[in-house]
């Protein structure tokens, strides 16, 4: 293993390290694709068959819960996750800590968000109160799948999560079908969760992981202080996400709220598909590596993961920006024909935020909880009051996106002053950055030549130009090259396409 003392960012992973990166990764990536991409296409059936007002509905609600689970899991199982991964010995006795905390916390969430929707429809009330059942349930479930990611067990959290998406859907389609509408879909989360929590919960026990009772009062009292600003950060964040449709219900109408609601289900995928995934199974080998704060691999890593995170992001927002009027009609029927003019701004938001993922994550490794909050708190405070002018005074729910660009903007550029480490070397990224400009432009070309063409022409030529970009504009170093052969090698398949790409790597620690 490379010497804490190195200061490059050539340092590199030990072989097993990297083996074991790149299969948790993979892990995590190809359960995305499967339930994610499943969950994409049930929000696609799910959008038209409820039309754009009781979609709207949907969406408000969603907004309010993903707001409360904040509250009840309190950022929690970030902290646990990097714990643990350094001793696992630690797992029982933050099991127990979550558990008594947790459930109080779940208490007061429900009661808060029950609070907030008071000042909707009787409608969006009544669906709030059921919805915010799962908060309860989830909670089992969250701790289990935050233990064993800190175990770095991606495959059987993968594979749960697969199954519980699969099932979830099943059961709201009969719903659906026998005709109870957003009631038989809110019924089916709730019996999803109970069965997802009840697997995750059962292989912890059968792994030897048990709750330690009584509870720690000074491990809880330790997690609830490290916790706090990252929970408030969390809220922030998510109510950085979420405000553009709880406020555009309140000032515009549910109707057009459905209309948000279906661009943020595609932004949504994209962050979780492309960035949470990867984010969520390089967290503990970054918690590892960071040491005492002088290992330059972690700095290293977090050049790297910056770097892919502009080379994914930016094609991904070019090509939805350019492209949104030829899919997002098509899909969801002519009720949803403005969701494509708010898709199309919306994206970028997206491409930003992946970005300053990266640098959340460091900050969150270093313990600077406390930075986090108040760079969310700024970025949360101008995209409320940007939100709230642009849509009284334009009457459009592109002023949110407008805003919410606006916002992050800031939060990155806060982040990016704020974030340094050893092996980190921001003129790495910038470099990249500005060659990544190259191959955009000729996929820009691409998409505009072609855009009156079939929607998969534009898509396979621009996709084409962009990587031939990368390649000529050297974007990308040898040992990023190295790291997706090994990534490349552990995907399902990997043999296969291993016969035509050959390079001098080790695959195997």
């Amino acid at each position: 293993m490379t010497s804490p003392n190195a200061t490059s960012e050539s340092a590199s992973l030990s072989g097993s390290d990297a083996r074991r990166a790149a299969r948790n990764v993979s892990a995590l990536m190809f359960a995305s694709i499967i339930s994610k991409g499943a969950l994409y296409i049930w929000q696609l059936v799910l959008s038209p068959w409820l039309g754009p007002s009781e979609y709207g509905i949907y969406g408000t609600v969603g907004g309010l819960m993903v707001n409360a689970a904040a509250v009840a899991s309190f950022g929690m199982g970030l902290i646990v996750i990097r714990d643990v991964a350094r001793d696992r010995s630690k797992a029982g006795k933050y099991w127990s800590a979550m558990l008594y905390m947790q459930t109080i916390l779940a208490l007061l969430a429900y009661v808060a968000m029950n609070g907030v929707a008071v000042g909707y429809s009787e409608t969006v009330r009544a669906f709030a109160a059921l919805a915010g059942i799962n908060l309860f349930i989830d909670l089992f479930g969250n701790m289990g799948h935050d233990l064993l990611l800190a175990q770095e067990e991606m495959v059987k959290t993968s594979l749960v999560e697969i199954a519980h998406i699969f099932f979830r859907i099943g059961l709201a389609l009969l719903a659906l079908m026998s005709g109870w509408g957003l009631l038989g879909v809110y019924g089916a989360a709730i019996v999803s969760g109970m069965v997802r929590s009840a697997l995750l919960v059962s292989f912890n026990l059968r792994a030897g992981v048990r709750p330690e009772f009584p509870f720690d009062r000074s491990v809880a009292r330790q997690l609830i202080i490290n916790s706090a600003p990252l929970a408030l950060a969390s809220f922030l964040t998510l109510a950085y996400q979420h405000s553009d449709k709880l406020m555009t219900t309140g000032i515009l109408g549910e109707r057009v709220t459905g209309y948000l609601t279906a661009a943020f289900v595609i932004n949504f995928g994209v962050i979780e598909l492309f960035s949470t995934s990867v984010l969520v199974a390089a967290y503990p080998l970054l918690a590892r590596y960071y040491d005492d704060g002088s290992n330059p691999i972690f700095g290293g890593m977090i050049v790297k993961l910056a770097r892919y995170m502009l080379i994914i992001g930016v094609p991904l927002a070019l090509g939805i920006s350019m492209l949104a009027d030829k899919f997002m009609t098509p899909l969801l029927g002519e009720a949803y024909a403005p969701s494509a003019g708010i898709l199309s701004l919306l994206i970028w938001y997206t491409a930003i935020s992946m970005f300053g993922a990266v640098f959340s994550k460091g900050l969150l490794i270093q313990n600077q909880q406390r930075r986090l909050l108040k760079i969310r708190g700024a970025g949360l405070a101008l995209n409320v009051t940007l939100t709230a002018f642009l849509l009284i005074n334009w009457g459009d729910p592109r002023g949110a996106v407008i805003a919410s660009i606006i916002g992050e903007l800031l939060v990155v550029i806060l982040l990016l002053k704020g974030f340094r480490a050893a092996g980190w070397k921001p003129g790495n990224v910038a470099n990249s950055a500005a060659r990544l400009l190259i191959a955009a432009a000729l996929m820009a070309l691409a998409l505009m030549t072609l855009h009156e063409q079939f929607i998969l022409l534009p898509i396979l030529g621009g996709a084409g130009l962009y990587i031939t970009g990368l390649i000529l504009a050297r974007v990308l170093r040898a040992d990023d090259w190295d790291l997706l052969y090994r990534l490349a090698a552990s995907l399902p398949g990997g043999g296969f396409l291993l016969r035509f790409w050959q390079r001098d790597v080790e695959l195997i620690g």
